[in-house]
């Protein structure tokens, strides 16, 4: 199926705003494809709209929309008495398709949750399911039921899904064009600008080393974009004591910047005076398990060094990444730092920046929608 003149729904656990991940740029590119998109978020839980209200907005991109709605019944139905809910919600699934002015060609669900399961939605439309976070198989393996392809970035995450009976497909995060820039450059002051984006109240993030890093750096500057503030984000969901603790040592410290979240396009053009990014996660705690993260491949768009913790993804590429062995501990991630900003060269030598350019290209969101469209025959 070419995905070019379809309607297709997109299901995810985030609502649309400022800050975009990989569900987000997905509806985009396929609405510039020309497609028409709506973009599902789960049930409105906070009382903003009326029980049972279901309403379509267009968004700030041609053939893109978002659907608020609201359940018309208790939405702890789906815990408590989870037959119940299910009925009740293909009832408010039938109603919010009469919304839409077609009959979607695609359902495409993000939502590891079992909020909103593939089997609320009729057999007519091509169905897939692309879990593209670590999952708990009992939940999420409902949520796949009756789905025509499965796709995710880790094969960690394939793995748990082995008794979903279609095809699992194995498909890397994407990228967006908008963080190409201009041809690979030499920095004349070595590094000092080093990047970070994100969602920083996340619980995963590991604090300590992180810190550590800032505070052992005092002639570098620290740039962070994303999400410092749980009222503002479309991201974030539960937030630790120690994430807010996190925050705000980072607001203190004098070599820190904290840009707040952004749009893609602004992020893409203010990535371009980073020389190093920096990826700090507790492979321990890390909802992804140190296998994949989307910021990887956006990191690698601008040809800059990036230093990391463990990531399953990239072991098999050598040189692509900077990161360590231990799949335990961060303890190494300081001395990385240090060999890596000491060597500005060597690590950001334009035959590396080239490199690194390259293999993003391969995963554009339109590449990696054309790879989609082979399954959906």
């Amino acid at each position: 199926m070419e995905l070019k003149g379809k309607t297709i729904l997109i299901i995810s656990q985030q609502n649309w705003g400022e800050m975009f991940i990989s569900k987000h740029h997905y509806a985009v590119e396929l609405a510039k494809m020309g497609n028409t998109v709506y973009y599902l978020p789960g049930p409105d839980q906070e009382n903003r709209i009326p029980p049972g209200t279901i309403r379509i907005d267009q968004t700030e991109h041609p053939n893109l929309f978002t659907i608020a709605h609201r359940l018309h019944f208790p939405y702890v139905l789906k815990f408590k008495a989870r037959a119940l809910y299910d009925y009740l919600l293909k009832r408010h699934i039938n109603k919010l398709l009469r919304k839409i002015l077609k009959a979607p060609d695609v359902i495409w669900s993000f939502d590891i949750s079992n909020t909103i399961p593939l089997k609320a939605f009729p057999s007519s439309a091509k169905k897939i399911f692309m879990p593209v976070d670590e999952l708990s198989e009992t939940v999420a393996l409902k949520a796949a039921e009756t789905a025509d392809v499965v796709f995710s970035v880790t094969n960690e995450i394939l793995e748990k899904c082995k008794s979903v009976t279609a095809p699992k497909v194995f498909l890397n995060h994407g990228v967006s064009e908008c963080f190409f820039g201009a041809a690979p450059t030499l920095p004349n002051i070595g590094i000092r600008n080093i990047g970070l984006s994100g969602n920083f109240l996340r619980p995963d993030i590991d604090h300590t080393t992180l810190l550590q890093i800032i505070r052992d750096n005092p002639n570098n500057t620290f740039h962070f974009w994303g999400s410092t503030n749980h009222a503002a984000s479309n991201v974030v969901g539960s937030i630790s004591e120690s994430a807010i603790a996190f925050v705000n040592a980072l607001k203190l410290l004098k070599n820190v910047k904290l840009h707040g979240q952004v749009s893609p396009r602004q992020l893409a053009n203010e990535f371009r005076q980073v020389d190093c990014f920096l990826i700090c996660y507790d492979i321990l705690k890390d909802q992804s398990k140190g296998t994949n993260y989307h910021k990887v491949l956006e990191y690698l768009a601008t040809g800059k060094v990036i230093v990391s913790n463990n990531i399953t993804t990239y072991s098999n590429y050598p040189g692509l990444l900077e990161m360590i062995d231990d799949r335990d501990s961060n303890k190494a991630m300081s001395a990385l730092f240090r060999q890596v900003v000491s060597n500005a060269d060597r690590y950001n030598s334009i035959e590396n920046q080239t490199k690194r350019i390259a293999f993003a290209k391969q995963f554009t969101y339109a590449s990696q929608i054309k790879k989609i469209e082979q399954y959906l025959n």
